[in-house]
């Protein structure tokens, strides 16, 4: 069976080792043997490989791999609710082993079954939508026909906010690096579409006339923070969630304490550890089934079967990508 898995820290492509894993037995009771069919390279994955993920580390080796869906091969003694041949989503924060693998063993509670639908795009569920959802409904209550306001609006999670805001009635203002991403976003259905710049503090106030949202989301930090902060309402808050620019964010004086804008930080697994598993499981069924009916997907530009893994790392790493690299394990 073939896996993915790193001994060392470094520059992803460089440092991805692919090896034939043991399989993984029959199932025992309670548990599932799922086959893996689409699992995303997040940019949480590529930070694993260089060991800047998290508060510290992985133990090496570590397998590699975070999130994507399989289909249910084989269940063991006293499973209820799942069977043979049904979708599942798969999480190594529940599994505990690395999914860029063909297979794998899980308890049955540590999988979360799905409706029928596309398997790229279930694919792509577990990390960046969720996170998307998060930010957008736990931090600021907006009503309906607000603007909120992020960075980075073409990366996965950007692409999800786009669509999720729209769902909730919500106008988002779409701040990218490069002039040429701005119509792909238009064309998405962003409501706003902005290069990023000195002066955007000033251009965020004319489209919205005079009234500035109060949410920001900031995959980016470093500069990148503080022109959300100079863009959002007195009162407003800025989530980072990411550090493209691999500076710490920046907010200055004159905003926390002249403004009251607050700065807060999110990271899925920390909602992970403090949400019951139940209220977890129900937002992954109400994503999954906004997958499956149409109204929650996004753009994937290349799949890549696990033989070719550096390739995939090194497409999925590169600047100016319109969607995101998946692999399909079963592949080979």
């Amino acid at each position: 069976m073939l896996a993915v898995r790193y001994s060392r820290y470094g520059n992803p492509p460089d440092v991805a080792e692919l090896y034939e894993a043991p399989e993984p037995g029959t199932p025992g009771p309670g548990e599932v043997l799922v086959d893996v069919d689409v699992t995303a390279i997040n940019p949480s994955d590529l930070l694993r490989f260089e060991g800047r993920y998290g508060k510290e580390g992985a133990a090496l080796p570590a397998d590699a791999g975070s999130g994507g869906v399989g289909t249910v091969a084989a269940v063991g003694p006293g499973v209820v609710g799942v069977k043979p041949g049904d979708p599942a989503l798969l999480h190594t924060y529940f599994i505990g082993t690395g999914l860029w693998r063909q297979r794998l063993k899980a308890r049955a509670e540590d999988i979360f079954p799905l409706p029928p639908a596309d398997p790229l795009q279930l694919g792509m569920l577990t990390g960046n939508p969720p996170s998307a959802w998060v930010m957008l409904h736990d931090y600021v209550k907006l009503q309906p026909g607000e603007w909120l306001i992020q960075n980075a609006a073409n990366s996965a999670v950007g692409h999800y906010l786009i669509k999720l805001a729209r769902g909730a009635g919500l106008r988002t203002l779409n701040v990218v690096r490069r002039a040429d991403a701005v119509q792909e976003l238009v064309d998405f259905g962003g409501d706003a579409v902005l290069v990023d710049g000195p002066d955007l503090a000033e251009r965020v106030r004319q489209l919205t006339g005079g009234k500035p949202p109060r949410l920001a989301i900031d995959a980016i930090a470093g500069e990148a923070t503080q022109r959300l902060a100079n863009s959002v309402a007195d009162g407003g808050t800025v989530v980072n969630y990411g550090l493209l620019s691999g500076q710490a964010c920046r907010v200055e004086p004159r905003d926390t304490v002249f403004r009251d804008v607050t700065l807060r930080g999110f990271w899925l697994q920390s909602w992970w550890n403090h949400t019951p598993r139940q209220d977890v499981r129900a937002l992954y069924a109400r994503l999954a089934g906004m997958v499956a009916d149409g109204s929650l997907t996004v753009p994937v530009e290349a799949t890549y079967p696990l033989s070719k893994i550096r390739q995939a790392l090194e497409h999925a790493a590169r600047p100016g990508r319109v969607g995101k690299v998946l692999l399909r394990p079963q592949a080979g």
